[in-house]
């Protein structure tokens, strides 16, 4: 079912300090940042040859991210996100497992632009896991 690791997000205080952090740093391209309201995050990626980093920063006070920096101010490692040819697939074979998706259930799009799915960490070892349709 899980195809690649598509990519590993971090969640910073601050997503321009980050950026300019991996561009001059650590010479590596990164995005353009991209706000998306619906996950309640602004975020740009780090582009490596074999996968991403996603650099999320909140947007706005009850963003998920929002909590996450109040208990880890310097900021961390949020969640790993994985291919999948088939989210609906996906999301059904881990139900029938017992496992807990995360919101509604239901497919939201993505930074990508495509349908992805947030399983809860007590249910992947406590790891918040991301997945993407490709």
């Amino acid at each position: 079912m899980l195809g690649r690791l598509n990519h590993v997000a971090l969640a910073v205080p601050d997503l321009a300090a980050a950026a300019e952090t991996y561009r001059t740093k650590l010479g590596a391209s990164v995005t353009a940042p991209q706000s998306l309201p619906e996950h309640g995050v602004t975020v740009v990626f780090v582009e490596l040859d074999n996968t991403k980093i996603e650099l999320l920063e909140p947007l706005g006070a009850t963003s998920p991210i929002a909590a996450f920096l109040e208990k880890n101010p310097k900021g961390g490692m949020h969640h790993l996100c994985y291919e999948v040819p088939d989210i609906i697939a996906a999301r059904d074979r881990l139900v029938a497992t017992g496992a807990r998706v995360l919101g509604d259930g239901e497919p939201k799009i993505g930074a990508h632009g495509k349908p992805v799915l947030f399983l809860h960490p007590g249910d992947v070892h406590g790891t918040l896991t991301e997945l993407e349709q490709v």
